[in-house]
């Protein structure tokens, strides 16, 4: 007959004992633990009281809290509360990508950012605004989506207060004050503050247009120039000027515009201003761009790249009434004023109108008298270039002054 609980001895009635009230409670000792005692645990923080896996990863998690980083990067001494963290930023320097998409063969340094990657080709988008139903493919863009409804802007600029919903925004704008410029063109060595302006920029020599206009089929070099485009048919004018009312389709006119109503004191220009050094230029006659094709110099990038197109015989500008093409905008500005008859430029002392700005500066010498373009052989004065030309063209065919004055007049 077997002996009663109470009598056997101490080794056979541990025996008896369910295994798991043999595991020994104190979280020094997991190992000693059975596997299926472990399995079936989850590991509170105390502070958060986020549950984790293992021991080991809460005590990495309670680093967070005590914000403590034992990991230090060797190449760059950035720490990290967890060696994980380390591996993955290692990366970053060696360039290590070893996570590939199988679909498009993409690479990627964190199996987090392959996961994500690989909605793209999926289409699904977990993430829902609560606010608005926007789906998105990744949790961070749903944050930052969030700020659009709630306001929020996070990130400051620690040197003019300016704030911002996205940290990429930040150091966009830093650059501003540091003039760091990262991003170079491969094809003309010119800079930009931001890779999508570089982007952007490199369409203009490749020729691209991606953004075609649905009313017309024009074609514009980025998305903000086809928006402004469709207001042309549209005639949606949203800038509004806060002095006299008058408004713009686009915020680079309303800028020029308001120029009109400040004073002169008001219009200075920091050092560092990229207006300011183009226009030093045409008092030190610097010409830093070159026509590879013709060796003429410019002042401006961007009259360089005008110029360019009389050799390419590019005209990208049509007039939408007589189908006439134009290499600048400006001339087909010009143009369609001939047959809308607009006349902008009126002068302020007889109120006579021209369709032309530089027809109204050579109209007021006709009042203030004065006469810019002298003969370099007799010295007589002109108001008007034209008139100066046709003058020093006398000389050339061997007429004298006397005999052109007399016939005059």
């Amino acid at each position: 007959m077997p002996k009663p609980i109470e009598q056997a001895d101490s080794r056979a009635a541990c025996r008896l004992i369910p295994k798991i009230a043999l595991v020994p409670m104190s979280l020094s000792h997991p190992w000693l633990w059975p596997i299926n005692f472990v399995s079936a645990m989850a590991f509170p923080c105390a502070v958060c009281n986020r549950k984790q896996r293992s021991l080991s990863v809460l005590l990495e998690h309670m680093r967070t809290h005590a914000g403590e980083k034992p990991f230090e990067c060797t190449v760059c001494n950035k720490k990290f509360s967890q060696s994980g963290h380390l591996r993955t930023h290692l990366r970053a320097h060696t360039g290590e990508k070893p996570f590939e998409c199988t679909v498009c063969n993409k690479k990627f340094s964190q199996s987090g950012h392959l996961r994500t990657h690989l909605r793209a080709h999926t289409g699904e988008k977990p993430f829902e605004c609560t606010v608005c139903g926007k789906r998105f493919s990744d949790g961070g863009k749903l944050r930052r989506h969030l700020r659009t409804h709630t306001g929020e802007k996070p990130f400051a600029c620690a040197l003019c207060n300016k704030k911002f919903s996205q940290s990429g925004d930040l150091r966009t704008h830093l650059r501003t004050h540091t003039g760091e410029k990262p991003f170079e063109c491969t094809v003309c060595n010119k800079k930009f503050s931001r890779n999508g302006s570089l982007r952007t920029h490199l369409r203009t020599h490749r020729g691209e247009k991606p953004f075609e206009c649905t009313v017309c089929n024009k074609k514009c070099l980025h998305s903000g120039e086809l928006r402004t485009h469709l207001r042309t048919h549209t005639g949606e004018k949203p800038f509004e000027c806060t002095v006299c009312g008058k408004k713009f389709s686009a915020g680079g006119n309303l800028r020029r515009h308001l120029r009109t109503h400040r004073d002169e004191d008001e219009k200075s220009f920091e050092c560092t201003s990229s207006h300011l050094r183009t226009h030093l230029r045409t008092h030190t006659e610097e010409n830093p761009f070159e026509c590879a094709v013709c060796n003429k110099k410019f002042s401006r990038n961007g009259s360089l790249w005008i110029h360019l197109r009389t050799h390419r015989g590019e005209k990208p500008f049509e007039c939408t009434v007589c189908e006439k093409k134009f290499s600048e905008v400006g001339t087909l500005r010009k143009h369609l004023r001939t047959h809308t008859g607009e006349k902008p430029f009126a002068c302020a002392l007889c109120n006579k109108k021209f369709s032309e700005g530089r027809n109204l500066r050579t109209h007021l010498r006709i009042h203030s008298g004065e006469k810019p373009f002298e003969c370099t052989v007799c010295n007589k004065k002109f108001s008007h270039g034209g008139h100066w030309r046709a003058h020093m063209r006398t000389h050339e065919r061997g007429i004298s002054c006397a005999l052109v004055v007399t016939r005059n007049s």
